[in-house]
C-alpha cells in the first residue's frame, strides 16, 4: 500500500514556473514507477510524463516535452514536476501515481493515486 500526496499547485502568470512535489508514504517508494497526469474540466486524464525506478528515465508526450521535468529523491520518497513556460492550457488537476510495472504513459499500469493538486495558468 502507497500513499501519495501532492503539493505546489497554484496561480501562476502564462511563461512562469511552478514545481509540484509527491509525496509517498512507505519505505518502498524505490520499487515503483511515478507518473504525472492532469485533468481539466470537461476533458479525460491526460499523461504528462513517468520516470523510472532509479530516476535515470523519463518520458514525456509532446504537449510538454522540453517544458517539463520529472525528478525524484528516492532518500526523501518525493517525485517532482517542474513545469517551465506554463501556458493556459497546462490549467488542470495534477495528480501523481505509482506503479510496479514499466514505464507507461496508460492510467492502468498505476496502482496507486494521489489526491490532486489544481494548478491555474493565467492569461
Amino acid at each position: 500500500q502507497v500513499q501519495l500526496v501532492e503539493s505546489g499547485g497554484g496561480l501562476v502568470e502564462a511563461g512562469g514556473s511552478l514545481r509540484l512535489s509527491c509525496a509517498a508514504s512507505g519505505r518502498t517508494f524505490s520499487r515503483y514507477i511515478m507518473g504525472w497526469f492532469r485533468q481539466a474540466p470537461g476533458k479525460e486524464r491526460e499523461f504528462v510524463g513517468v520516470i523510472s525506478r532509479s530516476g535515470n528515465s523519463t518520458y514525456y508526450p509532446d504537449s510538454v516535452k522540453g517544458r517539463f521535468t520529472l525528478s525524484r529523491d528516492n532518500a526523501k520518497n518525493t517525485v517532482y514536476l517542474q513545469m517551465n513556460r506554463l501556458k493556459p492550457e497546462d490549467t488542470a488537476v495534477y495528480y501523481c501515481a505509482a506503479g510496479d510495472g514499466r514505464d507507461s504513459g496508460d492510467n492502468s499500469a498505476y496502482d496507486y493515486w494521489g489526491q490532486g493538486t489544481q494548478v491555474t495558468v493565467s492569461s
